[in-house]
């Protein structure tokens, strides 16, 4: 039996999209794109580039009423060349180092972030 990776979607709740949107194009050095939900107007979604056909998840930044960004939620890890790299560039836009680049043995490396939202954020790499 192919083995797949389940997770295929992940939103991370924001506050103010401008300013989240700001800090993970700056940390992952991307560009998001607007995206409606079609049941409700007022939810304003950001997406983090992707192709559906390739290996990770896809996922947004969404500002929703009555949904609030937390550090005590699932993690969501990013993967770079060197997590060290992507931890320097979010403190440098306004992120607290929760956890510095460690290693965790044959599985690389792994540092922790909370963003300027307040959600608590991973980076992973195999240097």
């Amino acid at each position: 039996m192919k083995k797949i990776n389940p997770v295929v979607w992940f939103e991370l709740y924001v506050n103010d999209i401008n300013r989240a949107t700001k800090f993970y194009e700056a940390v992952l050095q991307i560009t998001m794109e607007d995206m409606g939900d079609p049941t409700d107007p007022s939810v304003q979604m950001k997406c983090f580039p992707s192709d559906m056909e390739n290996y990770g998840a896809a996922g947004v930044l969404v500002k929703m009423e009555g949904i609030q960004p937390s550090t005590n939620g699932s993690l969501v890890y990013f993967g770079g060349e060197d997590c060290k790299v992507l931890e320097t560039r979010a403190a440098e836009n306004g992120a607290e180092i929760i956890q510095p680049k460690m290693a965790i043995g044959k599985h690389g490396f792994v540092s922790i972030v909370k963003d300027p939202e307040g959600n608590s954020i991973g980076f992973h790499s195999l240097k």
